[in-house]
């Protein structure tokens, strides 16, 4: 871990990272990949220890109130939140100027900022999203080793549901020859109902593979899955995206499941469901006068 002292906080769609780089160790992370010009070891991840005073001249200044997502390159409760509180901080701020928050993490560590999370929710919107990858707890451990398994992000986001907030999930990736079966779809589902999910974001039924990504990716399987590697190679190359064989059938359940259970789900929409603003103290001040 170092420090570094950023230039700007927030994204042109209000999205932020507080962190760059990840501990996590999940074998196939796309943050990996070369065409982020990370400058530094991946695992070495660069604290921007001004974030806090950034983000809170950047909601000063804007005209109107909106979604602030985090989570998508780096996890804003990576081991090292707890002593530094960068996340706690920025959600004081939003908190604060009324803004409303999205935040994808594969840590419970949130569960200790429930109370702020709650709270925006009351005057805006919080929405608390994971990933979920693998049913099987050991197969989670070596696909996502230093990170809380799917059952205790699944408890994680049952808390948040009970108390108010908005659950969803990253259903992403999906590793063909690995996660890629009827059986852990459905148990991933099973998870989701029991949560109170309402948003998944699928962009496919695969795994996205880029220089740099790739090849840690491919160093994972040799590690792990004897003869993975040549299968992938195999089957497909040097390709950015690599469908499962069983995407369609995949693809059917997902659909068939969110309309059953009301779930907004895919990729675009997803994703608009999430920085869609919603503004709870203007709703009841319109209800005041109706």
């Amino acid at each position: 871990m170092h420090e570094m002292e950023a230039k700007s906080i927030l994204s042109a769609r209000n999205g932020m990272n507080l962190y760059r780089g990840c501990t996590h160790g999940c074998i196939y992370c796309d943050s990996r990949s070369t065409c982020y010009q990370m400058g530094h070891p991946f695992e070495d991840v660069a604290v921007k220890r001004n974030a806090p005073a950034l983000l809170e001249d950047a909601l000063r200044r804007k005209r109107k109130r909106c979604m602030i997502g985090t989570g998508s390159m780096s996890d804003p409760y990576l081991p090292f939140e707890e002593r530094l509180q960068l996340t706690r901080q920025c959600l004081k701020i939003i908190d604060r100027y009324g803004f409303g928050v999205s935040i994808l993490t594969k840590s419970d560590l949130i569960l200790r900022d429930i109370d702020l999370l709650r709270h925006i929710n009351e005057q805006s919107k919080a929405v608390v999203c994971t990933t979920f990858t693998a049913l099987d707890e050991d197969l989670c451990k070596i696909l996502e080793p230093n990170v809380c398994t799917t059952r205790r992000r699944f408890e994680m986001l049952e808390t948040m549901h009970k108390a108010g907030i908005h659950t969803g999930i990253w259903l992403a990736p999906v590793l063909p020859f690995l996660t890629d079966t009827p059986e852990n779809l459905r148990g991933l589902l099973d998870y989701c109902y029991a949560a109170g999910v309402e948003v998944i974001v699928n962009f496919g039924m695969g795994v996205t593979l880029r220089d740099g990504n790739r090849q840690y990716f491919y160093e994972q399987l040799d590690r792990h899955f004897h003869g993975m590697k040549s299968q992938y190679i195999r089957k497909y190359g040097n390709r950015y995206e690599n469908l499962s064989p069983n995407a369609p059938q995949l693809r059917a359940i997902l659909q068939r499941a969110c309309r059953t259970h009301g779930i907004v789900c895919g990729g675009d929409a997803a994703l608009a469901w999430l920085m869609e603003f919603e503004d709870q103290q203007a709703g009841c001040q319109l209800d005041l006068f109706s």
